[in-house]
């Protein structure tokens, strides 16, 4: 009876250290599971419907000349944008003389309402054309009502001068350079005023890739060797500006033609996509 008692016993102190053994022994040089990861769509205005979405959008109503001596007065009308079939047109329209404060237009800001960080960023887009035209799609650090511009950093994904056609440029703008173009590349684009095309960034904490149509077509890489925050702001949020200038500092160098009005640039879709776990099936 004795020896049956003790060989339950040593039977389940086996088998308590047994199972012990097989939770807590286990291979310290184990690596952990590596988790994969893509870009996925986390927002997006494809502009259906028939209106602004203004919780995705704020009109900026500015008189002529507040920046870069621009003709236009940024005003919200229906005579300078519409959306339907899908696309938003930002549009500039003669009002008056072709001379300063002869036109109105369209600047359409996300601040505090669609801000990002780190991310692919793009928009699809046809061009205006005609001299005089400038429109722009482009981002703006969050801080900029802390710490203003050049300071809060600028990321001009796509900018258009129409004394140039068929030629798209992309910018930096920092502290470091004092506000002056840090990083500018100009792209041969034949058909940008006839088709619509892609323009983008992929933007991480180590550079800022700009590409057409194809995330594989870089067209420019911005990134500083030695960062600080004069010559690399690009590690806060930010949001978008789609505006359509006239004439100006940089739109206006061959003068501005006053028979071409009204003129749109006419905006498919804005997305962003940001590095997500790959979900396993």
């Amino acid at each position: 009876m004795l020896k049956k008692k003790i060989f339950i016993f040593l039977a389940i102190v086996s088998v308590t250290y047994f199972s012990c053994k097989s939770e807590d022994e286990t291979p310290l040089d184990k690596d952990p599971p590596i988790t994969q990861t893509e870009y996925q769509l986390v927002w997006s205005d494809e502009f259906d419907g028939t209106t602004i979405n203004k919780d995705n959008w704020s009109f900026l109503l500015w008189e002529a000349g507040k920046v870069n001596n621009e003709w236009q007065k940024y005003v919200e009308s229906p005579d300078n944008y519409k959306v339907e079939n899908g696309l938003l047109h930002i549009i500039a329209t003669k009002t008056g003389d072709n001379n300063f404060d002869g036109y109105t237009s369209t600047r359409l800001s996300s601040q505090k309402k669609k801000e990002f960080s780190y991310g692919r960023f793009e928009f699809r887009a046809k061009m205006p054309n005609g001299k005089g035209t400038w429109p722009a799609l482009w981002m703006l650090g969050s801080n900029i009502d802390q710490v203003g511009w050049p300071k809060c950093g600028e990321i001009d994904i796509m900018e258009y001068v129409g004394y140039l056609p068929n030629t798209t440029h992309s910018n930096i703008h920092t502290q470091y350079q004092y506000g002056n173009t840090d990083f500018h590349a100009t792209i041969n684009l034949d058909t940008a005023e006839e088709n619509f095309h892609n323009y983008g960034i992929i933007w991480t904490k180590d550079k800022i890739q700009f590409y057409i149509d194809d995330i594989t077509n870089i067209t420019n890489t911005y990134s500083p060797s030695n960062k600080n925050s004069d010559n690399w702001p690009f590690t806060q949020s930010y949001y978008f500006i789609m505006n359509f200038a006239v004439g100006g500092a940089w739109g206006g160098i061959e003068g501005v033609d006053g028979n071409i009005w009204p003129q749109a640039m006419i905006v498919d879709y804005v997305r962003v996509y940001q590095l997500r776990p790959i979900k396993n099936e």
